[in-house]
């Protein structure tokens, strides 16, 4: 949940206790308070975009900028559902404005019509969460290191296809607190009764665990050197779809295409599944990545270069 300061006009009325009283018995009054008091942009208005705008406006933040630079075209009005189906050619984030605020008429909705690259440091600080999609890896590095600077949440995220990734950073200390069943302990009226082994689980009455956790950068998860040895202990427990999606973030491929090598267990040969990504690519004179991954599924190695990823059996024979 967002840490914020409560501010003075941070009061939740007889009429949004009523609207958010579902919520309330889910997460407590306190939790909406915070809700109540945050500003929140959001960067990015396509099928993503709308999804989030959707849930955070229905939640009850205080306020919520839509923030699109791009046009209303028949593929991106296909793609979400708050865009009129006569929008073509007029902004993405000024099209979906007025649905977007009717789906709860006590959050303040914007829209932004500016390109976010274009946008000043200091236009990201009057926000208490920025929520990025469909952005390239250095302008989410670029907010996620100003939001961290001022303790502001941060989250990006993006869809490919049946591929998808998200990315929060919520700060080097995020406190939260975990609903935990209660445990009791046992307690031994007689004297020569045996002393109960384990501790017994009541479901019916849970306790709140306050705990604390810390996030890493987008800067530091994107560039993880797999040659470190902490690293490669990792390595089986990291999804190969994280090595497929940072070539798609990064923009690094000349290619539309990613490829991904499965190999059945047991069997020398394999199979290239291809996955068609859209969007631009910039092309680059030199191989800049390459990582290996090696599972019961999966022996692969890729190689981003500017001819696109290349696939090389670990045999050493490229596919």
């Amino acid at each position: 949940m967002i840490d914020t300061i409560e501010k003075e006009d941070n009061i939740i009325s007889e009429e949004e206790a009523a609207q958010y009283d579902r919520q309330i018995r889910l997460w407590g009054l306190d939790a909406q308070k915070r809700l109540r008091g945050s500003r929140v942009l959001l960067v990015g208005l396509r099928g993503l975009g709308a999804e989030v705008a959707k849930n955070l406006i229905l939640a009850g933040v205080k306020g919520l900028t839509l923030l699109d630079h791009e046009q209303v075209t028949e593929e991106s009005r296909r793609a979400q559902f708050l865009i009129p189906v006569d929008a073509d050619g007029q902004n993405q984030a000024q099209a979906s404005l007025e649905r977007a605020q009717l789906l709860n008429p006590m959050v303040e909705v914007k829209a932004d019509t500016d390109e976010v690259e274009s946008k000043p440091d200091d236009f990201f600080f009057q926000f208490d969460a920025v929520c990025l999609t469909r952005c390239s890896k250095d302008l989410m590095v670029r907010v996620d290191q100003l939001c961290a600077s001022r303790n502001i949440k941060v989250f990006c995220g993006d869809v490919y296809g049946y591929h998808g990734y998200m990315f929060s950073d919520l700060g080097q200390e995020h406190h939260y607190v975990e609903e935990k069943p209660k445990v009791v302990k046992a307690s031994n009226e007689a004297n020569d009764a045996p002393e109960a082994k384990k501790p017994k689980i009541d479901p019916n009455e849970t306790t709140m665990v306050k705990k604390t956790v810390s996030f890493c950068s987008l800067k530091e998860a994107l560039e993880v050197d797999w040659t470190n040895e902490k690293a490669k202990s990792n390595l089986k427990r990291t999804p190969a779809d994280y090595f497929l999606l940072q070539g798609a973030v990064s923009e690094r491929c000349s290619a539309q295409e990613l490829f991904l090598l499965r190999r059945p267990e047991g069997q020398r040969g394999g199979r290239l599944l291809r996955i068609q990504i859209s969007g631009p690519w910039r092309t680059r004179e030199r191989c800049v990545a390459m990582h290996v991954c090696s599972r019961n599924t999966m022996e692969f190695i890729f190689c981003q270069c500017a001819t696109g990823i290349k696939i090389c059996l670990l045999d050493g024979t490229f596919a």
